[in-house]
């Protein structure tokens, strides 16, 4: 399984185009049925506007792409936001962009680029996060093994969540998925196979302002 570009915090913006509002909201979905419930949330909170398109990719690796232009001509709402979403590269996630409609008609070129727009300014008001296929992983070993893993782990860029410590060491790791095989053949040579090491738990893992976040799997 590969990485992939997902929404941590979903954002809200807004523009105007010959006095039409554009309300754009932006929000991380897991399946289809929380797409829909976001979709509708947002209806019922903008009842009173002409039209609430949206677009969602649902899914990491094949993901499931779905539109609605919601009244507006075919292909001037829903579709744009798709491809804003498929352009970004960004997985899981549901974009429902509201019109007010402001009494001037924008024409079908209008339309597609005012709602690729209010996209677009809503992805980048989220804050978007890369998240890595991987696994905690507990390796067991004696305190003389400890200092070699340590730095074995700080040189690759493992991420240590945690050690416990009793007559053995236990140290809790974040391994990427891609790198697993290789890592535990670096454990080996490094402790001479005296270490043990126990995949727990596949997990997503990313890097959110400095600070590394579990997401399940």
């Amino acid at each position: 399984m590969l990485s992939y570009k997902a929404v941590y915090k979903g954002g809200q913006a807004q523009i105007t185009e010959k006095k039409s509002r554009f309300i754009a909201h932006v929000a991380p979905v897991d399946s289809v049925e929380e797409a829909q419930t976001f979709i509708e949330r947002i209806k019922k909170e903008y009842w009173d506007a002409r039209h609430n398109c949206y677009a969602f990719s649902v899914g990491a690796g094949n993901p499931l792409n779905r539109f609605s232009d919601d009244g507006e001509p075919g292909g001037t709402a829903g579709k744009p936001i798709l491809e804003v979403i498929t352009g970004s590269e960004v997985r899981n996630i549901v974009i429902v962009v509201t019109r007010y409609f402001g009494g001037t008609l924008l024409g079908t070129g209008g339309l597609v680029r005012a709602y690729g727009k209010a996209a677009r300014e809503g992805l980048e008001a989220s804050q978007i996060i890369e998240k890595i296929p991987g696994s905690r992983v507990e390796v067991e070993t004696n305190y003389t093994d400890m200092g070699k893993l340590q730095y074995l782990f700080a040189s690759n860029d493992i991420v240590t969540e945690s050690i416990d410590y009793t007559d053995r060491v236990l140290m809790h790791c974040l391994f990427p998925e891609e790198r697993m095989e290789e890592m535990k053949k670096k454990i080996d040579e490094a402790t001479s196979a005296r270490a043990v090491t126990v995949e727990v738990e596949e997990v997503f893992f990313g890097n959110v302002e400095g600070e590394v976040k579990v997401f399940p799997r």
